[in-house]
């Protein structure tokens, strides 16, 4: 399985600035820290999603590209927040807007029907099966 990599440039003057004076989260960058697994059926991905909710995370399938995504912005807590009328005074507010996404090429011998997916304790878990193996045949030449 490929990983997708948006093409960016190999180094600039911004970045250079833009990474001294801002945090260097991995997770934001990158997004979440994942494991591939092959087994002889089926491929499993797990992805590490730490503070986030099974209806956090979308999963979607596009022409053998796999994508997982979140995005929660400030807004939607603080609109949360006013609901429940819990609108705290923040002294220090770190935890802002959290929005990633991720995306796979999948193998040729993915069945794109047979996709499913569970979320437990932060963790994501993708298995991707595998197509039957189609195996070569034999066929018979006949005279005319």
């Amino acid at each position: 399985m490929r990983y997708m990599i948006n093409y960016k440039p190999a180094f600039d003057f911004d970045t250079m600035l833009n990474s001294i004076f801002t945090p260097n989260d991995r997770w934001l960058q990158n997004g979440p820290a994942v494991n591939i697994i092959e087994e002889p059926d089926q491929y499993r991905l797990e992805a590490e999603l730490p503070g986030l909710s099974e209806n956090e995370v979308e999963v979607k399938i596009d022409d053998r590209v796999l994508t997982i995504g979140s995005q929660r912005s400030e807004e939607d807590e603080t609109n949360r927040e006013k609901e429940e009328n819990k609108a705290p005074n923040y002294l220090i507010r770190e935890r802002r807007e959290r929005s990633f996404s991720r995306s796979f090429v999948l193998p040729k011998d993915v069945d794109s029907e047979k996709i499913s997916g569970s979320f437990n304790s932060g963790i994501l878990t993708i298995i991707l099966e595998k197509l039957p193996e189609v195996k070569p045949r034999k066929i018979k030449v006949q005279a005319a």
